[in-house]
């Protein structure tokens, strides 16, 4: 099969802000064709924003192509903020902004923790759902969390020890806690130091083959800042009550078409975590692409995305 590669650059026709609460207001953006098939981005992190590369996952003359920057990210405001940040709190974002933008069924697209959040949206709000198109499963149980902090150094020997060198030894079985109090600490270098060593640690971790050519970003401290303190947030404090709630509620969406993309070679989310969804639901599309990792823009994972939203393109009730 042919690769499919990314849509050519667009703009939004459309930007705002939504007020999601007294504390939180919400970026969001409109591309591609007004009169389309409505699809709502999610992305990872948490805290990692949009791009407008993230547009190009869909055809502009297909797709009403819908971005927003969830809590604490990107250009949503307050920035980095833990406060009234739960899984539950995007959930209901999401459908807020659904009713803003006076939709009535829609798409959905979410890779790595966007996974985890769509999934959690769907099941509360299946009958507003028209497709679910999911990249690099992400279930937040505790063994991932675990996985994230520990495992990946039979992998990634080098990596870790570099993540955990900003830990005293004595406190290397609590690496979740210890890097909690560094990105809270009163000192702003010292923040700054485990936000970039955190970030620095999942992006080693995140491709097959390392990717010198990934061009820095400007804004590139303020998004570790963003990564790093709602990762290390959510992992603390937003397991799910019980912890399989994610494959638990899969009834709830077996109905709605549905696609499952992973690479193989994924150190940040196990392959497990997408056959396990796999086994849950097996109505769904289920491709392992064999040789790319976690990254959404590894050349397989972005071709088989790619050929997802054209087959989704024409779903539209």
């Amino acid at each position: 099969m042919k690769r499919r590669e990314l849509f050519a650059p667009i703009e939004p026709y459309q930007t705002g802000m939504l007020k999601v609460s007294e504390l939180h207001t919400l970026y969001w953006e409109t591309s591609g064709n007004p009169k389309g098939t409505p699809v709502v981005f999610l992305h990872g992190g948490p805290g990692a924003g949009t791009q407008g590369m993230h547009r190009r996952f869909f055809d502009p003359r297909a797709w009403h192509i819908i971005l927003f920057d969830q809590r604490g990210c990107g250009r949503s405001t307050p920035h980095a903020e833990t406060t009234e940040n739960t899984t539950q709190h995007l959930v209901d974002d999401i459908e807020k902004l659904r009713q803003h933008m006076g939709i009535e069924r829609w798409h959905v697209f979410g890779g790595s923790w966007g996974s985890t959040l769509a999934l959690a949206y769907a099941q509360t709000h299946p009958a507003r759902i028209l497709g679910l198109m999911l990249r690099g499963i992400c279930l937040l149980e505790r063994c991932e969390i675990d996985w994230f902090l520990y495992g990946l150094s039979a992998v990634f020997p080098d990596a870790w020890e570099a993540f955990a060198s900003l830990i005293p030894v004595a406190e290397h079985t609590n690496l979740l806690d210890a890097y909690l109090r560094l990105m809270n600490d009163p000192n702003p270098n010292i923040r700054v130091r485990a936000y970039a060593a955190w970030c620095e640690y999942e992006s080693t971790c995140s491709t097959l083959l390392p990717n010198p050519d990934v061009q820095s970003n400007p804004d590139e401290g303020k998004r570790a800042a963003s990564m790093a303190r709602l990762e290390a947030h959510y992992f603390k404090n937003n397991l799910f009550n019980p912890e399989t709630q994610l494959i638990d509620n899969v009834h709830r969406i077996r109905n709605i078409p549905g696609v499952i993309v992973h690479g193989r070679y994924d150190m940040v989310c196990p392959v497990a975590n997408a056959f396990k969804l796999h086994k849950a639901w097996p109505e769904a599309d289920f491709i392992v692409v064999p040789n790319a990792g976690h990254a959404a823009m590894e050349p397989g994972i972005r071709s088989a995305l790619i050929e997802a939203t054209e087959r989704f393109k024409d779903i539209v009730g």
